[in-house]
């Protein structure tokens, strides 16, 4: 069953906030160990939806599956035309497409509100991850080194960027 690509809304938090908490725990694509908690959740998509910028939801049968965003890449005037975007998909749900779409309506969202390049960042020993971005256009161009800690070992950062 194809997925609906809709904004957030404030019921969808918990299926979120599932989502999320699973990928912190069990992988290292968030460089964080401290569980998100829900009124944290809200508040983050408050922030989010006040600064015009999408959060949209995988569902399948009202279940979300998955969700997307972006957000400011740097602050300072000079970086408002690139954004930094975060896709994560229920693990039950993964290898189906979702994340996918949820790029690809991040790109049309990106484009409509005169964003000009779309960056990801992605742990270095992700090579699905690294995959997943550049079958969707996302080019590799750079590599941090050692710059996050997690599980006990150091993680290499890998920016992929796309022009919207």
């Amino acid at each position: 069953m194809q997925p609906v690509i809709a904004e957030a809304t404030e019921a969808d938090l918990p299926g979120l906030l599932a989502i999320y908490n699973e990928v912190l725990s069990n992988s290292t694509a968030v460089f964080s160990s401290t569980a998100m908690t829900l009124p944290e959740r809200r508040d983050w998509w408050r922030v989010r939806v006040a600064q015009g910028y999408p959060v949209l939801t995988a569902r399948v049968e009202g279940e979300v599956l998955g969700f997307a965003t972006f957000g400011d890449f740097r602050a300072g005037p000079g970086y408002r035309f690139t954004v930094e975007h975060t896709v994560h998909v229920h693990h039950r749900a993964r290898g189906r497409g979702i994340g996918g779409q949820l790029v690809r309506a991040l790109l049309v969202r990106g484009a409509a509100l005169g964003k000009h390049v779309m960056v990801a960042g992605v742990d270095a020993a992700n090579a699905a991850s690294i995959r997943f971005h550049e079958r969707l256009g996302f080019e590799r161009v750079g590599q941090l080194h050692e710059v996050g800690f997690k599980f006990d070992r150091w993680l290499d950062l890998v920016f992929l960027q796309r022009r919207i």
